[in-house]
């Protein structure tokens, strides 16, 4: 059940109408009571609703979207400009706004979303990410607040909407065309494994290499941020070993750049020593060089599906579940070769 300000008003001894003005911040009101209720709101874990204390509707007209803890990713990977570039769009289609919250911790964050949902500043909430064992998600599901992921969830994924890519098929099909140049060393950079998003594209990866006899090597499978400096670790962890691979499939385009970078530094030549297959295919992987051949996954379309489902929820709650696939394209470009032991 839901804390009131009679909850709140009840345990500082004070009346209901005290506990308003002490939220307004009125003058009348003297430091001392200003303090035990205040008290009282920390200890209920209260959140005063501002917005629907004005409007007789209840609706604030504004969605709350959720963005990775890692503040550091969202701020230099172009990902999340061009996702909110179609959550945008979709918002201003349909007249609501957007209000972002974000924490350097999982629990900041999970905090944030508790203020937005009991203090009544939002109408429902997209999760930018899907993640193993969410407690913002477990949070949402239990409270049956409407909300929307950008990603497939871990869990419950019949019951959650959901915009995504076919991630393992991505995968699957990036790793086919690296594997039909005659790589048979191809390594993995991918995000934290904690993604699902991670994890789909890893799956789809060894399921290409499966499927055409060729061994998975856990030596060539390195994990690291969505940042250039993820790529740059990763790729130079790859070259010490023994027999380093000859074609990697990166599965951000921020990190592809960090190889890009390395392997320059190092003179080791793309593609002709070593190729590379991307994912996003953001403006710089155009801008390359050499060019990346990436996946196509349409950004700014999974962020304006996510907000016009989102909405379409909030206007009927017997909407049923969804599973929107955003299709995706393999954009060939100058990044791969033949295998250099390929006559």
């Amino acid at each position: 059940m839901a804390i009131t300000i009679k909850d709140v008003a009840k345990l500082a001894k004070v009346a209901p109408s005290t506990v308003s003005r002490v939220i307004a911040n009125s003058p009348r009101i003297s430091e001392d009571t200003k303090t035990r209720v205040r008290d009282a709101m920390d200890e209920l874990k209260y959140h005063p609703n501002f917005i629907a204390r004005s409007l007789a509707s209840q609706s604030t007209k504004v969605i709350g979207l959720v963005l990775p803890h890692s503040s550091g990713v969202f701020f230099q990977n172009p990902f999340f400009s061009e996702v909110i570039q179609g959550l945008s769009e979709g918002v201003h289609d349909n007249h609501y706004a957007l209000q972002m919250t974000s924490g350097k911790t999982e629990f900041d964050s999970y905090e944030g979303v508790v203020q937005m949902v009991q203090g009544g500043r939002v109408d429902g909430i997209i999760l930018l990410y899907s993640m193993i064992d969410d407690k913002i998600m477990e949070y949402l599901t239990k409270r049956k607040f409407p909300f929307v992921v950008i990603g497939k969830p871990y869990d419950l994924v019949d019951k959650i909407t959901h915009v995504d890519n076919d991630n393992y098929m991505a995968a699957k099909e990036a790793t086919d065309y690296i594997i039909g140049l005659g790589h048979h060393k191809i390594g993995f950079i991918g995000g934290s494994p904690s993604l699902t998003v991670t994890l789909d594209r890893l799956n789809g990866y060894k399921e290409a290499l499966r499927a055409s006899d060729i061994d998975i090597n856990e030596d060539y499978i390195i994990h690291g941020d969505f940042l250039r400096e993820g790529g740059q670790e990763a790729v130079k962890a790859l070259l010490r070993r023994t027999i380093p691979p000859t074609a990697l499939l990166v599965t951000d385009d921020l990190m592809a750049v960090g190889v890009v970078n390395t392997l320059t530094e190092m003179q080791i030549e793309i593609p002709t020593e070593v190729s590379i297959v991307s994912f996003n295919n953001a403006l710089f992987a155009e801008m390359s060089r050499p060019p990346l051949t990436s996946i196509d996954i349409n950004i700014k379309e999974l962020g304006y599906q996510a907000a016009s489902n989102l909405i379409q929820l909030l206007k009927n709650e017997n909407d049923p579940v969804k599973r929107i696939i955003i299709p995706h394209t393999l954009v060939i470009r100058q990044s791969c070769d033949v295998a250099p032991d390929v006559e």
